[in-house]
């Protein structure tokens, strides 16, 4: 399927750079127009996705994240969050609801179920000692004309 657009960000795994990977993913798919319930299961679904790499990929150590997201034709919008933080010993596990490496503080352990619930797919590939990336899919709505096409 074609490429019609698409952006990387990188950005240091700090806490308040969620909301900037919240805004930066709005403003991705703002042109295509999106439904106001598109917007929001994906930018939830990337909150979750980036606060799981800065919690647990790094845990309180410096690192950076990166998010990639894509734009297909068909109007599917695929976005990665990667980190190289600690990585994951087991994915199954950590997909379960109620699952997290922080006993103690104030985590839900749903931050996977959250994504699976908002996202049309969720691919998690990880090794322990080199990184984590989500791979979300989300197909959008085309409403009120053709999506932007890409620039050359």
């Amino acid at each position: 399927m074609k490429i019609i657009n698409e952006m990387r960000l990188d950005f240091p795994a700090f806490a308040k750079n969620e909301a900037l990977a919240r805004l930066v993913i709005s403003a991705f798919m703002l042109p295509v127009n999106p439904t106001l319930e598109q917007l929001a299961d994906v930018k939830t679904a990337v909150s979750e996705a980036v606060t799981n790499a800065i919690v647990h990929g790094y845990r309180d150590k410096c690192g950076t994240v990166r998010m990639h997201a894509a734009l297909y034709e068909n109007m599917a919008l695929m976005v990665e969050v990667i980190d190289r933080g600690c990585g994951i010993a087991d994915v199954r596990q950590a997909r379960q609801p109620f699952y997290t490496t922080q006993e103690g503080e104030e985590r839900s352990g749903m931050g996977f179920t959250v994504m699976e619930s908002f996202m049309d797919s969720v691919e998690v590939r990880s090794e322990v000692g080199r990184g984590t990336t989500v791979r979300m899919k989300k197909l959008l709505d085309a409403r009120e004309g053709e999506p932007i096409a890409r620039q050359a």
